[in-house]
């Protein structure tokens, strides 16, 4: 026996003892269990000896282990209606025949598959308790975009100018709408207790615009005003954050050059947000714990829909505005497009730059105009929503953070 075979059954043994000891601690209440630390690692063994003496002896175990687990499923279950057992059971023969093929891949299913089943109250409670029905629907909805309708898309330019790539388009729909659920898990992990502070800045890789809107509500009230305002600042922060995760799966070169004008903005709107919790009625308002950002649906079909317009119009725009106006056309459009998103913007220039129709400079300068005109419109956002006193503060964190921005991006490059 070479060495390889013999780690092979050291590996099966060593996975139906710890599946068997987990099945056997989870019916220890019972007196009698079929099915314990022993029959699983037989079963293990019996995979990889199975495995070795043939491929029709494997199906022909396989069958008659199928019958048996039928058999016993039958008398036990009206103490247990439960599968766990019989499939974990079926799951450790198949574990014992890939130990022949891959022993290493087999021990970390393995242990997969341990933790899964030590897990069963966690999993359970998370599932009935902290779950909604709209979050799960949610799921399957964020699943189908990016496992079934993106493999769906052609991958080649289409469209007038060909500038449309439909693949590459829904893609970064995509990777934005992931970073939006990573938001929303973040929100729904902080909670109220973290403050508006720090929910701030889960909720703006959802929607800073929105964020923006719902603390300038928030400010109303009085105790509440400086950590609304704090909070506000550091959804715009994680625009930041995700323009420049997005820009570098997109072009990596666009976002590299645009580091160091994302941390500069990134540091003011942060020493912004300092100066706010230093005052003295900052405490306070970061410490209430009421009606945090609030984010109904984690993954909404629309906004989603509709960035995809934002950004095919933009591209397409782009392009035009590039044929009758050159470069400078295409910064403009960008600047426009920046109104309604900062992402549809800057990501239809840098599509453009990896197409070879943009410049390195006019790229940049058209993500600057995106941001830009962003934060313009944040502003106006946050006057109309929290009032003169809360836009004011607002702007102050956020004007300086653009000028860095621009500033940075300008002499960088």
């Amino acid at each position: 026996m070479s060495t390889s075979q013999l780690l092979a059954y050291v590996y099966a043994l060593a996975i139906g003892l710890l599946l068997g000891g987990e099945r056997e601690r989870s019916h220890r209440s019972q007196q009698e269990s079929a099915y314990g630390v022993r029959t699983f690692a037989l079963l293990a063994l019996m995979g990889t000896l199975s495995r070795e003496l043939g491929g029709w002896v494997v199906l022909g175990v396989l069958f008659f282990l199928s019958l048996l687990l039928v058999a016993s499923y039958r008398r036990t279950n009206r103490e247990d209606p439960g599968t766990t057992t019989e499939t974990s059971a079926l799951a450790t023969f198949l574990l014992g025949v890939l130990c022949y093929h891959d022993a290493a891949l087999a021990a970390a299913l393995g242990i997969v598959i341990a933790a899964v089943l030590i897990s069963k109250e966690r999993l359970h409670s998370f599932v009935r308790d902290v779950v909604s029905d709209v979050e799960l629907v949610d799921v399957v909805k964020f699943l189908v975009v990016a496992f079934v309708v993106l493999p769906l898309l052609p991958d080649r330019g289409l469209g007038p100018y060909g500038v449309l790539n439909p693949e590459r388009i829904w893609f970064i729909v995509v990777v934005l709408t992931g970073i939006s659920w990573v938001g929303y898990i973040a929100v729904r992990l902080l909670g109220p207790r973290r403050g508006l502070f720090a929910t701030g800045l889960a909720s703006g890789f959802v929607s800073a615009t929105a964020a923006s809107a719902t603390l300038g509500r928030i400010s109303k009230n009085p105790s509440r005003f400086d950590a609304a305002v704090a909070g506000a600042q550091m959804a715009s922060v994680a625009t930041y954050l995700q323009l420049g995760f997005v820009l570098f799966v997109v072009s990596p070169k666009v976002a590299s050059h645009l580091v160091p004008a994302i941390v500069a903005g990134s540091l003011s709107l942060l020493g912004a947000t300092w100066l706010v919790f230093r005052s003295r009625a900052s405490g306070a308002g970061a410490n209430d714990l009421e009606a945090p950002p609030r984010v109904e649906h984690p993954f909404a079909l629309l906004p989603a829909l509709t960035l995809s317009g934002v950004l095919t119009a933009a591209l397409l725009a782009a392009r035009w505005g590039m044929a009758h106006l050159g470069t400078r056309g295409a910064v403009l459009v960008a600047g426009a497009a920046g109104l309604a998103d900062a992402h549809g913007g800057s990501l239809s220039a840098a599509t453009l730059f990896n197409q070879g129709q943009l410049n390195l400079p006019s790229t940049l300068a058209a993500v600057g105009a995106a941001v830009g005109a962003n934060t313009l419109v944040k502003c106006v956002i946050a006057f109309v929503a929290g009032g003169r006193r809360f836009g004011w503060r607002f702007a102050i964190g956020v004007v300086p953070s653009i000028a860095a921005f621009l500033v940075t991006l300008t002499f960088t490059n």
